[in-house]
């Protein structure tokens, strides 16, 4: 994979297909790493290059890509990341595609910069409903997995960078509020399981004023509706 440096680190990337940009941001949590596309549903550098110029990517501290850790990081030090990296192949308009903490982060670009953002999908965004121990122990599972190559984090640091990621409310990054003032178009594919409440993915497509809620997508025949329902809406932000 090719690389980049953005602010210290140095991010693993890459770049499939030909067409409209789209930003894919795997699952996987803190770990979140283009490989772990293959655990998903469905990969979109195997659905979209024939559609879209697919771009994967390993978040900071994650896959291949290095960072330092300190405690005021947050979703901001990872959005700006991505915007870096979109920087960096000079794409100025893009779509997105993002899968468990994925959603969070296609919420803060629709925030950032929503002259860019052109359309996201959110396939089972992650938020909180009586869940949040759940996220501080995945925090601190990838913090125990790491912390020997971070000595210029103390135990304060680690603990404000959870702060930050995890203890405000709803999809973690954006408020209520914040999501409701969102105008990108969004396809939201609905989560069902701890980390990914069904809850969240409805809150956001009843608060959202261009959001669709799609309740069944992962498996059989309802999956291949789906994809087609990506391809669809992706083709109409091209």
């Amino acid at each position: 994979m090719p690389t980049f440096e953005h602010d210290g680190a140095e991010i693993h990337y890459d770049v499939k297909g030909s067409g409209l940009p789209l930003l894919a941001i795997a699952p996987g949590g803190m770990r979140s790493a283009a490989e772990l596309w293959g655990n998903a549903p469905f990969n979109p550098r195997g659905e979209f290059p024939d559609l879209c110029r697919v771009i994967t990517m390993d978040q900071r501290n994650a896959g291949a890509s290095t960072a330092p850790v300190a405690g005021d990081h947050g979703w901001h030090t990872y959005l700006a990341d991505q915007l870096a990296l979109l920087d960096h192949l000079g794409i100025e308009r893009f779509a997105y595609i993002g899968m468990c903490i994925g959603g969070s982060y296609g919420l803060g670009l629709a925030q950032a910069a929503p002259e860019r953002l052109l359309g996201a999908v959110l396939l089972q965004p992650i938020g909180l409903d009586d869940n949040r121990e759940a996220f501080h122990q995945m925090f601190d599972s990838w913090q125990e997995q790491i912390a020997a190559d971070h000595p210029e984090a103390d135990a304060a640091a680690w603990a404000s960078m959870r702060a930050n990621m995890y203890d405000s409310d709803f999809v973690f990054s954006l408020t209520r509020d914040e999501v409701a003032a969102v105008r990108t178009p969004l396809l939201v594919m609905r989560g069902n399981d701890l980390y990914h409440p069904a809850s969240t993915s409805e809150e956001i497509a009843r608060l959202a004023p261009n959001a669709e809620l799609v309740p069944e997508w992962k498996e059989g025949p309802a999956r291949d509706v789906a994809i087609g329902r990506i391809r669809e809406f992706l083709g109409t932000l091209g």
